[in-house]
C-alpha cells in the first residue's frame, strides 16, 4: 500500500514502512511511535494488549536476523500514526523577505549571542579543522554514553508505573557543562548518568529541558571532574547535498565508541516520530544504529551538523537515516534561554490545499500561479480570529508561497510551506498576505504551539484519573491507546483520536477505562474504554471538570451518561461509602490523581462546550497527510 509520511515528505510503495528512532544497544528495534524508549536492557512487566520483545544479540547474525523479522508485517495499532494524525507542526522563518538570508541570519546571530556570554558554544565560523581528521581526540572525546533508567506511567493502571527498565544511548558536550541528546533517550528517566570516551567512571546528569516534538533534551553534569580536559563541539551550518557526514555514538555491537560515514541525501521537511510533529531534517545514508541517538552527525570540517535520532525502515528502501539540523538544534536552545524552560514550535493552525489547477484558482480569483487555499481554521488556533475558510494564503512574511504549498529554500530548492512556521517561536507575530473574496489583503497571525485534543505525550509523565465506586475516569491519550489493543479501544475512539480537532482550550475526551468490580457498581463490570459525555446532564469538558461536578453533586444519583446513549447510575451516598473498600481491595493509594485536588477553575463558560455529532468532526480521513492537503 501506498504510505505517505507528512504531507510534504516521501512516499513508498510498501507494506511495512516504518520509522525508528533508536535510544539503545540493549533491545531488538521496534516501531517508532510515540511511546516509551523501545530499546531496554530489562523488559516491563506485561501489559494488557501489548506483549515485550526480546532481547537482541550484539552479534552480527543476531542483527541480520533481527532485520529480517522487521520486514514481516506487524499488526498495526489503529491509533493515530505518524502519516494519519490530524495536524502537523509547520516549519517557519524567523524573518522576512529572503529564506536564504533569514535562516543563516539567524543561526549566526544565535552564535553570537552564545559566544559573548560563553554559552553552547555556537560558534559559526569555519572552525580550521583538515577534512577527516575526526580522528582527533578532541572531538571524539565530546561524544560521550548515556545511561538512563526508565520508570514509565501505566496508562491503563493510571495510579501506578511499569517496572523500570534501563536503555543506553549517546551525547555530546556543547559547553557551559551541558549535554545535547535526543528527547526519547531520556523518556520517563529516574535516573541518568553519563560516561566519557576511555573513562570507567559515570557521572549522574540532571535532565534541564525536553523537547519532544523536536525530540532534543539538554542535560547537565555538576561535577568538575566530568569537565575536565573536555572540550565541545561547534556548530556548522546546514550542508549540501552530497557532502560527506560522519555519525559517532555508542550504537549495537560494542562498548565503545563508533564511527560510521556517508553523504547527505535529502533536505527537507521531515516527520519526526518522537514527537510527531514535522520539521526540517537531514536524510544521510551513513549507517544509524541502536545507541546511535543523540550523537552528533560531523561534516569534513569536523563541525557538528546535527544530531541522530531516526532511521527509515522497509522492505524496499536500506540506509535512510535522519539527522536533526543545527538550524533546529539552535531554536531549541533559544527557546530555552528565553524562557528558562522548552516551550515549543509554533504552528498556524490552519488545514490548506494546493491550487494547482487554473480552474480553481480562477474560481476563487487568485490571478497568478501562487498561493494555497484556507479549508479548515482550528477552532484553538489564534488564526481563528484573522483567517476564514476560503481565504488564499500567497505569502508568509513576505515569502511568496506556491501553488503546491511549497516556498523558496536556498539557492535553487523549494520547500513546504509550514517551514517559515517552525523557525518562529511561540508568541511570535506573523504577516500572512491573503486573497479573500478577489481582494489582497495583509493580516497579522499569532503563532502558538498546537493544542491536541488527544495528546501525544503527557505533562508529567502522569495521566491523571479519578475512581468513583469502582469506575476508573482517565483522559484518552496516545500513550494509553498504545497499551490497548484493537478489540478494547474501540473503533469510534480510534477514529476520533486520529480526526477530531479540539474545539475550546483544555477539551479532553474523558473515557471509562474499567470498572473495579463491587457490589456497588454491579451489572457495569463489563463496561470499558468508552466514553463519558455527561454528568448529571452537564456535557463534560475535561478531566478536572468531571471530578468539579461530582465533588458539588448533591443529588441522590450519580448518573454518567456515555455515547451509544448508554447510561450508568449509582447512588451518591453507596457510591461515597463504597470507595474506601475498593481503594483497598484493590491497592490503590488514593481515589484520585494529585493534580485534580487542586481547586478547578472554569475559563472556558457553558458556552463553549457545544454538542458535536462525530459526524461533524472537523477533519475526515481524506484530509489526513494526502499530496493535496495540508496542515500547517
Amino acid at each position: 500500500m501506498a504510505v505517505v509520511v507528512g504531507s510534504c515528505c516521501f512516499s513508498v510503495l510498501t507494506s511495512t514502512v516504518k520509522f525508528r528512532r533508536f535510544a539503545t544497544s540493549q533491545r531488538s528495534i521496534g516501531s517508532i511511535t510515540p511511546k516509551a524508549i523501545s530499546h531496554r536492557s530489562k523488559a516491563s512487566s506485561p501489559k494488557r494488549g501489548s506483549s515485550s520483545s526480546s532481547s537482541s544479540s550484539s552479534s552480527s547474525s543476531s542483527a541480520k536476523s533481527n532485520r529480517e523479522k522487521e520486514a514481516v508485517p506487524q499488526k498495526k495499532i489503529p491509533g493515530r500514526s505518524n502519516d494519519e494524525r490530524p495536524f502537523s507542526y509547520a516549519d517557519g522563518n524567523s524573518g522576512g523577505g529572503d529564506i536564504n538570508r533569514t535562516q543563516s541570519t539567524s543561526f549566526k546571530s544565535y552564535g553570537a549571542q552564545k559566544k559573548d556570554k560563553k554559552e553552547f558554544m555556537f560558534d559559526m565560523k569555519e572552525q580550521q579543522v583538515e577534512p577527516g581528521n575526526l580522528q582527533d581526540g578532541a572531538i571524539l572525546n565530546a561524544v560521550v554514553k548515556v545511561y538512563c533508567t526508565h520508570t514509565a506511567p501505566d496508562y491503563s493502571l493510571p495510579w501506578q508505573k511499569q517496572r523500570q527498565f534501563t536503555s543506553t544511548g549517546s551525547a555530546f558536550m556543547i559547553g557551559d557543562g551541558k549535554l545535547l541528546t535526543n528527547a526519547h533517550c531520556v523518556e520517563y528517566h529516574t535516573q541518568v548518568k553519563v560516561k566519557r570516551r576511555g573513562d570507567d567512571t559515570k557521572y549522574v546528569a540532571k535532565v534541564l529541558a525536553r523537547g519532544v516534538d523536536c525530540d532534543i533534551a539538554l542535560l547537565s553534569v555538576e561535577s568538575k571532574e566530568f569537565w575536565e580536559g573536555a572540550e565541545s563541539l561547534n556548530f556548522g551550518r546546514l550542508p549540501c547535498l552530497q557532502d560527506a557526514v560522519t555519525v559517532v555514538g555508542y550504537p549495537l555491537g560494542g562498548d565503545t565508541i563508533s564511527v560510521t560515514k556517508g553523504v547527505v541525501s535529502r533536505i527537507e521537511v521531515t516527520s519526526y516520530a518522537h514527537g510527531s510533529s514535522d520539521l526540517l531534517g537531514i536524510q544521510i545514508d551513513a549507517a544509524i544504529n541502536p545507541g546511535n541517538s543523540g550523537g552528533p552527525a560531523f561534516n569534513d570540517q569536523g563541525e557538528c551538523i546535527g544530531v541522530a535520532f531516526q532511521v527509515y525502515r522497509s522492505e524496499e528502501a536500506e540506509n535512510i537515516g535522519y539527522v536533526i539540523p543545527t538550524t533546529v538544534v539552535s531554536h531549541f536552545l533559544e527557546d530555552y534561554e528565553r524562557n528558562g524552560k522548552y516551550t515549543g514550535f509554533p504552528c498556524l493552525g490552519v488545514l490548506l490545499q494546493k491550487l494547482e489547477n487554473p480552474a480553481l484558482r480562477a474560481c476563487l480569483r487568485v490571478k497568478s500561479n501562487e498561493g494555497v487555499l484556507v479549508r479548515r481554521v482550528e477552532p484553538t488556533s489564534d488564526a481563528n480570529n484573522v483567517l476564514k475558510e476560503g481565504d488564499v494564503i500567497v505569502s508568509f512574511d513576505g515569502v511568496r508561497v506556491g501553488c503546491e504549498g511549497t516556498v523558496p529554500f536556498r539557492s535553487n530548492e523549494r520547500i513546504a510551506f509550514r517551514y517559515l512556521i517552525s523557525q518562529k517561536f511561540a508568541g511570535d507575530v506573523a504577516e500572512l498576505g491573503i486573497i479573500r473574496a478577489g481582494k489582497f489583503m495583509k493580516v497579522q497571525a499569532d503563532l502558538n504551539p498546537r493544542v491536541h485534543l488527544v495528546p501525544y505525550h503527557i505533562d508529567g509523565d502522569q495521566p491523571s484519573y479519578i475512581i468513583i465506586a469502582g469506575l476508573v475516569f482517565t483522559p484518552l491519550s496516545e500513550p494509553l491507546i498504545d497499551e490497548e489493543c484493537e478489540e478494547t479501544i474501540g473503533l469510534k475512539l480510534l477514529a476520533k483520536a486520529r480526526y477530531s480537532l479540539a474545539r475550546f482550550k483544555g477539551e479532553q475526551i474523558v473515557i471509562l477505562s474499567q470498572v473495579l468490580a463491587n457490589e456497588v457498581n454491579i451489572g457495569y463490570e463489563d463496561m470499558s474504554n468508552q466514553q463519558v459525555l455527561k454528568f448529571n446532564g452537564s456535557r463534560i469538558k475535561n478531566i478536572h471538570h468531571l471530578a468539579h461536578l461530582i465533588d458539588s453533586c448533591k443529588d441522590k444519583h450519580l448518573v454518567f451518561e456515555f455515547e451509544d446513549n448508554y447510561i450508568a447510575v449509582l447512588e451518591r451516598e453507596a457510591a461515597t461509602a463504597a470507595s474506601s473498600c475498593i481503594l483497598k481491595d484493590y491497592g490503590i493509594p488514593s481515589e484520585r490523581s494529585s493534580d485534580l485536588s487542586e481547586p478547578y477553575v472554569d475559563l472556558w463558560g457553558d458556552n463553549q462546550a457545544i454538542d458535536q455529532d462525530f459526524g461533524e468532526s472537523p477533519v475526515s480521513n481524506l484530509e489526513i497527510g494526502l499530496d493535496g492537503l495540508l496542515w500547517a
